[in-house]
């Protein structure tokens, strides 16, 4: 059997843009509805009512750490959407997170530039275009 560093960089297994997370209450399985890469929209600014992020992370050492999202429509002034904390029990636990975004604003059509970081390290940088939907 593989072992891996504790010391090692958190892994991203998995980023999905989803509508919901449903979690079946006896089986812990996570069923991901309405996944998603891109969003239309026939008039700007836009607001998206309800949207999750979901992570699959793996290699965090055990303990406390933040994660942060920000969201940026220029690469220089990210704000951050969502920081929070949350628990590893060592780096070879798969972690799910689930993050919900609210009423997020699109000003105009565009890639919006994503910032996902653990521990104030980059985890994955990204971006979300938002488009014009055709007539």
């Amino acid at each position: 059997m593989e072992r891996r560093n504790v010391n090692s960089k958190p892994q991203l297994l998995a980023w999905l843009l989803c509508d919901a997370v449903h979690i079946d209450p006896s089986s812990g399985k996570h069923t991901i509805l309405g996944v998603f890469s891109n969003i239309m929209a026939k008039h700007f600014p836009v607001v998206h009512p309800r949207m999750v992020w979901f992570l699959t992370i793996t290699d965090v050492a055990a303990g406390t750490h933040r994660m942060k999202i920000s969201m940026a429509r220029e690469l220089d002034d990210p704000k951050p959407l969502i920081e929070r904390v949350f628990e590893s029990q060592g780096p070879l636990v798969r972690i799910n997170l689930i993050n919900e975004i609210h009423n997020l604003c699109f000003s105009e059509p565009g890639d919006y530039s994503i910032l996902i970081e653990i521990d104030d390290e980059t985890l994955l940088a990204t971006n979300l275009t938002v488009a014009p939907s055709p007539q």
